[in-house]
């Protein structure tokens, strides 16, 4: 369960959160240490792109971002949008975990580089399915692109 890197999961929905920390800790897939939150798309990317101290040091990069779409100040297809652009953060996977099942933001999701888009599940039982078999692709089993 130990992590070189951490994971970003940007979240506005604080019952969500906790939500999937408790899942991924139970499924011993990541600690909640193990875990960056950004309750927001400006906080993710103030992760990310620090401004206080700019660094070219990739090996701080989240191994994987859940990121949700529907957030107040910058919103996750805008967030993804700039992760893409920067050859720092193009490779990382990102996850769109997310209520939104329109089509519009699938395509904009999957066209702005988007390595995988779930759709949140109103049932618990559902939604800790997903969120277990997503940690266990993306933390376990995917082989991740080296940095550039």
């Amino acid at each position: 369960m130990t992590s070189t890197k951490p994971i970003l999961l940007v979240e506005d929905n604080l019952d969500d959160v906790m939500l999937i920390l408790r899942i991924l800790a139970r499924a011993e897939i990541a600690r909640e240490d193990d875990v960056a939150v950004a309750r927001d798309g400006a906080e993710a990317l103030d992760y990310v792109f620090p401004t206080e101290a700019p660094t070219e040091d990739v090996s701080r990069l989240p191994r994987v971002i859940f990121l949700d779409l529907k957030m107040p100040r910058v919103d996750g297809l805008e967030v993804l949008r700039r992760l893409r652009a920067d050859v720092r953060t193009k490779l990382v996977p990102v996850v769109i975990l997310t209520s939104s099942d329109e089509r519009v933001d699938v395509m904009r999701s999957y066209s702005l580089g988007a390595n995988s888009y779930i759709r949140k599940p109103e049932d618990f039982g559902q939604f800790a399915d997903a969120v277990r078999q997503v940690g266990e692709y993306w933390l376990r089993l995917n082989r991740a692109a080296a940095p550039a």
